[in-house]
């Protein structure tokens, strides 16, 4: 009886709750709160990146700390999503977050001891936790929210997210302004990232787990509980034989890997100190446009989503195509041989062509990462099943990014990495194209749940929707 009680009670919250939008337990807030932690963690983090070299004269020893970095990423991103769903959003989250501020409090130690080998382990450490953290915020992210509004949730995320870099480019462009000829930032400039990182590190624990957000329809994201380490490793294993994640893997490989070229051999090798911290503040701007663009292209400009996923791509390729096309032409007059006489102030008369080019990188990246991102929640709805898929996407990220780092360290000429990146984004335009063709339905369904509810009776699917999970 005290069974009875305690699901009438559940059902009578969950009436009750759909009624605000902005209610605790639901997707809007709970999607807003992962924007928010990653405002503190990952979009400082992007911040300290985008600065070139972590903000250091010399970008040796932040270029193999993201080595190690993303290493670790490549194996715990792969891993995080069964991670995830065997501890749960507290442990996973919190455990991932703290890692960011270690690695900030390396760099303030950088400054004093300029010794590679803490800021080397701190970045394998980081890894770790940002496979962690973003199976997590992949999990939530694309299946929290519902069906059909998933690319506006995706970019509520990304626009929150990146104002983390907004304000973090405007922390050493403030405290290293009257610097213009410094190198590397001060102390004060580390100090705040690390405050910012310890804030989203509290945040995490106001993340609710998957059975306990509450959609406004009153459907619940997911019922299933927490997982067994047997089965984790298992379906992690499967990911490399499923050909929806393998049409993925040149997109995932190519998102992070044009990051080294344009924050070191963009953005750290035209402009000085304090402009790079300004510029960070449009490029991390410019994701918050380019994501709001493409999640209403990918929610709203058509009713069949299968058509709204082949927009969204055709658009993300012609404007890729154009951007990666004005970066050859602002390439050619400078290399490692030939590096510029003066470095731009964004004072200089000549500064905004590069600054305006620098933003469009900006708007790109949002865009392919929202677009990959939409797809992905598109071939499932469970977060147990996109956790997996989050990871798997992070983890091959990661892995590109740690080859990519390297390559700059080798002093790869800079006209040779602008090429691959684009190569590896055109190649993965029509291989996504496929995916949506192949996987995405027009009816809000994958392949997959057609067939399982083909096959399971009705009277289960009522059992089910009403069962109150413990």
């Amino acid at each position: 009886m005290g069974a009875e009680v305690e699901v009438k009670d559940e059902e009578s919250i969950t009436k009750l709750s759909t009624k605000s939008r902005f209610r605790y337990n639901s997707p809007l807030v709970q999607v807003s709160l992962i924007g928010l932690v990653c405002f503190c963690c990952p979009g400082m983090f992007n911040a300290l990146s985008g600065m070139g070299g972590g903000g250091q004269v010399d970008p040796t020893a932040t270029n193999n700390a993201n080595t190690a970095l993303y290493t670790t990423f490549a194996v715990f991103g792969i891993l995080g999503g069964g991670i995830y769903n065997i501890l749960g959003p507290h442990l996973t989250l919190a455990a991932g977050c703290s890692t960011y501020v270690l690695y900030a409090g390396s760099l303030l130690y950088y400054n004093q001891q300029p010794h590679q080998g803490f800021v080397i382990v701190a970045g394998a450490l980081l890894g770790i936790g940002a496979g962690l953290l973003w199976a997590c915020e992949g999990a939530i992210m694309t299946s929290y929210p519902p069906p059909n509004r998933k690319g506006t949730y995706i970019s509520l995320f990304w626009s929150i997210f990146n104002m983390g870099g907004v304000i973090g480019g405007l922390v050493p462009f403030i405290l290293n302004y009257h610097r213009n000829e410094a190198a590397s930032v001060n102390d004060a400039t580390y100090i705040g990232f690390m405050c910012f990182m310890s804030a989203g590190t509290l945040l995490s624990f106001a993340i609710l787990p998957p059975n306990r957000v509450v959609r406004d329809d009153g459907t619940r994201c997911t019922d299933v509980k927490y997982s067994s380490v047997s089965k984790e490793a298992t379906e992690v294993l499967q990911l490399f034989t499923n050909w929806k994640m393998l049409l993925i893997v040149p997109a995932a490989w190519a998102s992070n890997f044009f990051y080294t070229y344009q924050f070191n051999n963009v953005n750290a090798v035209l402009f000085n100190l304090r402009t790079r911290g300004l510029n960070n503040v449009f490029y991390w701007g410019a994701q918050m446009v380019g994501s709001i663009g493409i999640g209403y292209i990918l929610d709203f400009s058509f009713q069949s989503r299968r058509m709204r996923g082949f927009v969204g791509i055709s658009v993300v390729a012609l404007l890729g195509t154009a951007i990666w096309g004005g970066g050859l032409a602002n390439q050619l007059p400078y290399s490692h041989d030939r590096p510029q006489s003066k470095k731009l102030d964004f004072k200089d008369s000549s500064f905004a062509g590069p600054f305006v080019l620098y933003f469009s990188y900006g708007l790109l990246d949002a865009m392919f990462q929202s677009m990959v991102y939409w797809v992905i929640g598109a071939l499932a709805d469970d977060s147990q099943t996109l956790s997996r898929y989050s990871g798997f996407y992070k983890g091959v990220q990661s892995a590109g990014a740690a080859v990519a780092w390297q390559v700059d360290t080798h002093k790869v000429p800079f006209l040779s990495q602008l090429i691959v990146n684009w190569s590896l984004t055109t190649i993965s335009y029509p291989l996504l194209v496929l995916l949506v063709m192949l996987a995405v339905k027009d009816d809000n369904k994958t392949e997959d749940e057609i067939v399982e509810e083909a096959t399971v009776p009705s009277s289960n699917k009522d059992i089910n929707s009403t069962a109150v999970s413990t």
